[in-house]
């Protein structure tokens, strides 16, 4: 073999290739979505031409994790320290102006394609042992379309000879329609929010929706969205019969966007993308379902440990309204 021959054509697959990585796309009863390899994005997402999210260029470098995959933690992890099974780890901060550590160690993976259809693909990584994180987890994350929408499901399998602490969620910006977010309705069938610091973002304690900020984190029932600033984890959701949870956004119009997931993600982290650039700002509404609470590897507070050998799943959708 030329092994130089071999290089020069990987290089020119390369320069090909956008920022966002390998393209996929998937189809089906009205829905289209395109996923990015580059941290198993949703890059992507309309429903008859409607954008259900905030979509990015395919050669551009994502902007604020739109529609990444978080693992093997959501949201932070206070100083980046934490302990497990008795032992003290310590990881880079990748948000210095606050000092955490921020959404997982896979958003600027590469993930492969492991399978595809014309409706679904399943993408493939690995956690390999690192600095602050000596455990080993492949990842497959599977998107699939059908006429319910867009269905994601992350499966983390532990490769190592110990007990790893996992966590994860989806990081999408959800589009009722024209406009920004204070022009929409939202439906969150939430009962207790995470209170946090102003300066920092970090965890400071569990309150009810009605009684934290005078309620302004209430949308239990529907009401606009106006323009309340939101960057806060809730949990105690209502779910319906089959124990799904659903946050609802409407535009004027009275159509929108809906998110459901199962009783794998207790908690589900609402932001209203705030931004210092006012032409990027308020543009979605982050929704994330999470399989634990922010800093949870310190509260614990749902926390999952993988033992040996043993996989861990969770699931969400986004569908049209």
């Amino acid at each position: 073999m030329n092994t130089d021959t071999t290089l020069d054509q990987t290089q020119a697959t390369v320069r090909d290739r956008p920022r966002s990585g390998t393209q996929f796309t998937i189809a089906h009863s009205g829905y289209s979505a395109v996923i990015a390899s580059i941290g198993a994005s949703v890059r992507t997402l309309q429903y008859d031409g409607r954008d259900l999210i905030v979509p990015f260029e395919a050669d551009s470098l994502r902007p604020n994790y739109r529609g990444a995959t978080l693992a093997p933690w959501p949201n932070r992890i206070v100083d980046g320290r934490y302990t497990h099974d008795g032992v003290a780890y310590r990881l880079p901060l990748n948000e210095p102006d606050r000092g955490h550590a921020l959404h997982g160690l896979v958003c600027w993976l590469d993930f492969p394609a492991v399978r595809q259809t014309d409706r679904a693909v399943t993408l493939g990584a690995m956690i390999e042992p690192q600095d602050g994180y000596p455990f080993r987890l492949a990842l497959e994350v599977t998107f699939t379309i059908s006429e319910r929408g867009l269905t994601t499901t992350v499966s983390a399998t532990n490769l190592g000879a110990e007990r790893a602490p996992f966590g994860t969620g989806p990081h999408p910006y959800l589009v009722a329609g024209p406009g920004r977010v204070d022009d929409w309705t939202l439906q969150l069938p939430a009962g207790e929010v995470m209170t946090v610091t102003e300066d920092r973002l970090t965890p400071a304690g569990i309150r009810r929706v009605e009684t934290e900020s005078n309620g302004a984190y209430d949308f239990r029932t529907p009401r606009p969205i106006a323009g309340t600033a939101i960057d806060h984890a809730f949990t105690a959701l209502v779910r319906d019969g089959s124990d799904t949870a659903t946050v609802r956004l409407l535009d004027p119009s009275g159509s929108g966007v809906a998110m459901t997931w199962g009783t794998d993600c207790p908690w589900v982290q609402i932001h209203t993308a705030d931004l210092p650039d006012p032409a990027q700002s308020r543009r979605g509404l982050a929704v994330e379902p999470m399989t634990c609470p922010p800093d949870a590897f310190n509260s614990t507070i749902d926390l999952i440990s993988i033992r040996p050998g043993e996989t861990s799943k969770a699931s969400w959708s986004i569908s049209a309204l």
